[in-house]
């Protein structure tokens, strides 16, 4: 299977990429990364390689190794660029996500939006996480007016989780962890026809991740053809879940 994969320039989320990228890899599947432009060669938020605030908070050891497998890969340096790329070409379509000032540049592109809706129009497999699903919150469903998530059920980052990672690093990193004025909770149950009975925020959690051999903190909401997730700690399970979808027969 062929998965699209857009990427800002800078800023993503180094586990949300890297490790449904290795997962689908594996399974023998082709992930196929676009940028605004042509051939540029994207780069993840640095201080999630690093450590956002002395040396915690940022990715864990073995999502960074995958991201310096994905670096060194061929198609990192080959990407297309995102008005170019024939969506009807791709079986899967994947929407990670960050939080960085460098993301505004992918969650507010009105020509990317364009190329999500005529992908989800298709019916095939989409996978958005964290901050991924605000772009479809954003996507516009050209029947209805509304947004492409207006009748399913998702999950995204919780309030608490990001108000809470605001609140810790803001003395030191200002508003690093706010992408937007507006939480991306608020803004996905806004694009809901009913937020009460579509969102979930799933289990409590702020430090505990889902690993490559233990879910037990790990979250996602499937609806159909489309998954979503919380954060970086349900990378794993996200990844597993939305490789299964690529590969459940047709009308399964």
């Amino acid at each position: 299977m062929r998965v699209l994969m857009p990427l800002p320039d800078h800023d993503f989320d180094v586990t949300e990429v890297a490790v449904p990228w290795r997962l689908l890899t594996d399974a023998g599947h082709e992930v196929v990364i676009a940028t605004e432009r042509a051939g540029t060669r994207p780069a993840a938020d640095p201080r999630l390689l690093t450590g956002v605030l002395f040396g915690q908070l940022g990715a864990e050891d073995e999502p960074k190794r995958f991201y310096e497998q994905l670096t060194a890969a061929p198609e990192f340096g080959a990407t297309a660029a995102w008005a170019d790329v024939d969506v009807t070409a791709y079986d899967g379509l994947l929407l990670p996500g960050g939080h960085a000032p460098g993301m505004r540049q992918y969650l507010g592109s009105a020509e990317l939006r364009e190329q999500v809706a005529r992908f989800w129009a298709l019916g095939r497999p989409v996978g958005a996480i964290c901050h991924g699903v605000l772009v479809l919150a954003r996507t516009q469903d050209p029947g209805t007016g509304g947004s492409v998530l207006a009748g399913r059920r998702t999950t995204c980052l919780p309030k608490y989780m990001e108000r809470t990672a605001y609140l810790t690093t803001a003395w030191r990193l200002g508003r690093y962890y706010r992408t937007y004025p507006a939480y991306v909770e608020d803004e996905v149950r806004s694009a809901l026809a009913d937020p009460a009975a579509q969102f979930e925020r799933g289990p409590r959690e702020l430090t505990r991740r889902g690993t490559a051999g233990d879910d037990t903190h790990a979250f996602v909401v499937q609806d159909g053809t489309y998954l979503s997730a919380r954060w970086p700690g349900d990378a794993y399970l996200f990844a597993r879940r939305y490789r299964d979808l690529l590969e459940a027969p047709a009308g399964a």
